[in-house]
């Protein structure tokens, strides 16, 4: 059977995929799967800089505000939800784009990884639970380290949910998640594929990383932290430790000022985009794109659908 398309346009925060990816689908006759871990959730929009329905153009959008903050989302949850999307799309002679910074998530979908569902016995899980309650996140990672130091080094030290999924597995299989992941990678993807990683010079990125903070700030995230905290959600959700919720909320409680608690998210921020980009260059197959390389949004747009037509995913 002739592999059905799938687009993915990525790259690190902050470096302009939104604006794109609108573009790239009108251009394509597309509809977008979003691969953010954290704008899948409702009511949290400044801080995870969600796209607007005005943004949107009448692109339709899926895995964007669809899920409670409280509400139980995984890797394993998106490629459930993004397949069944993708089927939809396809029915109807649409192009799929898969557009998000969630490397992970990107990789569930495009090689159609197994995840062996070893629930059943979730006593291990419910005691790492607890360790993490009393010693912390980091105590977790320091066993991670001496267990599955490849896993350790990709996963940050505050992912308790994947720091925990990562144990478990050891504990369940006898083996290592990350040599799991490995042979899971090797996989021949479903689909007629291409995928773009979308960069810029590393100053520039950072930059737009600091601005974006500050309009974040401007168009009122600590209001929306406060909204959030009012309606019972609590710091200790996973939705609720992400980038902007978790600093906002540690200035709330007194344990910073604003000014440590911007700065800090600053840095963060600028972290967190360096191991995306250092997840990335693992992957194989990938069109990086240079943003510094082309004139306008039109230039790249026409450099991506050069790419799209050699390969047959679209047609003229």
């Amino acid at each position: 059977m002739k592999k059905k398309p799938l687009i993915i346009l990525t790259g690190p925060t902050a470096v302009g995929k939104t604006s794109l990816s609108i573009s790239l689908a009108r251009a394509v006759n597309g509809e977008i799967i979003s691969a953010d871990s954290m704008q899948v959730y409702k009511y949290m929009d400044i801080g995870t800089a969600k796209i607007t329905p005005e943004e949107m153009k009448d692109v339709p959008h899926y895995l964007v505000g669809e899920f409670e903050p409280d509400e139980d989302f995984s890797v394993v949850k998106f490629q459930e939800y993004a397949k069944r999307y993708i089927k939809s799309i396809h029915e109807r002679d649409k192009v799929p784009i898969l557009v998000g910074g969630t490397g992970f998530y990107i990789q569930s979908v495009l090689y159609d990884i197994d995840f062996d569902d070893n629930d059943s016995d979730t006593s291990y899980r419910e005691e790492l639970e607890d360790i993490a309650k009393t010693k912390g996140s980091d105590y977790l990672h320091r066993l991670l380290i001496d267990t599955d130091p490849e896993s350790a080094k990709a996963i940050h030290p505050n992912n308790t949910k994947r720091i925990i999924r990562a144990l478990e597995y050891i504990k369940q299989t006898g083996e290592p998640i990350s040599a799991h992941n490995k042979e899971q990678r090797k996989k021949k993807s479903p689909y007629n594929y291409k995928y773009f990683v979308l960069n810029k010079d590393r100053s520039k990125l950072y930059e737009a990383i600091n601005q974006r903070v500050d309009i974040m700030i401007e168009n009122g995230l600590i209001d929306e932290v406060k909204q959030l905290m009012a309606m019972g959600y609590t710091k200790n959700l996973v939705s609720m430790q992400g980038l902007g919720y978790k600093e906002i909320i540690d200035y709330l409680e007194g344990n910073s000022s604003l000014n440590e608690a911007i700065e800090i998210l600053k840095r963060d921020t600028r972290h967190y985009a360096k191991r995306q980009i250092t997840w990335f260059k693992r992957e194989k197959d990938i069109v990086w794109v240079n943003k510094d390389d082309f004139k306008n949004e039109e230039d790249i747009i026409e450099y991506l659908l050069c790419k799209l037509l050699q390969n047959g995913i679209i047609k003229i």
